[in-house]
């Protein structure tokens, strides 16, 4: 899956995912096994802005200390307005699920920290998302759904999830809009690859019920597959790509046959056979049914 994300108004070509990565593989470097909240957090938050999403003006894009009033003046520690966005940010040694002690006597988690500012907050500035932050890890909160359990983005994943925090910088439906024309582009490809598969089986000129479900199935699989590498499931990005291509043309059918029941043996119950070749036994069990025998033909 790619991802292109941008806020910049100059014109200029967006990021491309490689870019991305890149750049959040440099902001992991800088950031891991550091970060003091009272003299660090505008670098922290500048950098990610400007490095990873490319905001070309982050030190009027993002507000530090914003001046709120409760029953005593307090700070926001960040505030993006552009996308509604209220950041509480801590120390990497604050455990951000764990509640403190506050000046007032109350015992509040960071989350409940941040929550205060809601009442004292003009409408247009209500939030649509909290995020708690130490450095290390995000904690996003969807304020549509302020009671479910947040999101978790860890630094150290950044480089292959940079995407998730994509909501930092997004306006209106401008990325969403991304995401539906490469879904679109995706599937003309998985059209293609299906007429091609098609062609393979006995029956192509005029296929059974049973030929167009095992072909329905093995596309659903392959995609999944695919997917599955470009997420890291598969322990590295091109884990799929990497077995298939050990196999001339004529031995991928055994390949995928191989492949598929491999995915649907669970290591742990002892399903695998213990003398498994390595590059089918780097493979992970796939659950949830997907990979389970059944009369599924591959051409």
């Amino acid at each position: 899956m790619l991802y292109f994300i941008k806020n910049n108004t100059s014109g200029e070509e967006d990021m491309t995912q490689t870019e991305q990565q890149s750049a959040a593989k440099k902001f992991i470097e800088d950031w891991t096994n550091r970060g003091n909240e009272k003299s660090e957090t505008h670098n922290y938050w500048l950098q990610l802005l400007r490095t990873v999403f490319d905001v070309q003006d982050c030190e009027n894009y993002i507000e530090f200390e914003k001046n709120v009033k409760l029953d005593h003046v307090s700070f926001i520690d960040a505030y993006i307005a552009q996308t509604k966005i209220l950041i509480e940010q801590k120390s990497i040694d604050i455990d951000l699920r764990k509640a403190y002690p506050q000046s007032d006597g109350s015992v509040l988690t960071p989350y409940q920290q941040a929550h205060r500012y809601f009442a004292a907050l003009p409408r247009s500035e209500i939030p649509a998302y909290i995020v708690v932050c130490n450095f290390k890890s995000f904690l996003v909160y969807d304020m549509d759904a302020p009671n479910s359990e947040p999101q978790e983005i860890l630094l150290e994943n950044l480089e292959k999830e940079f995407y998730r925090l994509s909501f930092l910088v997004d306006t209106g439906n401008v990325h969403l809009q991304k995401e539906m024309d490469l879904s679109i582009q995706a599937g003309k490809i998985v059209g293609e690859l299906y007429d091609a598969l098609l062609m393979q089986y006995i029956d192509h000129k005029n296929p059974s019920d049973s030929t167009l479900r095992s072909l329905n199935m093995l596309c659903v699989r392959l995609v999944f597959c695919l997917y599955a590498e470009d997420a890291g499931i598969f322990g590295h990005k091109s884990m799929f790509g990497d077995y298939l291509n050990q196999f001339p043309a004529k031995e991928l059918r055994r390949a995928l046959l191989d492949l598929f029941k491999v995915l649907d043996q669970n290591p742990e119950k002892n399903e695998r056979d213990a003398y498994l070749e390595e590059n089918l036994a780097a493979f992970p069990y796939v659950n949830g049914g997907l990979f389970t025998e059944e009369d599924t033909t591959i051409p």
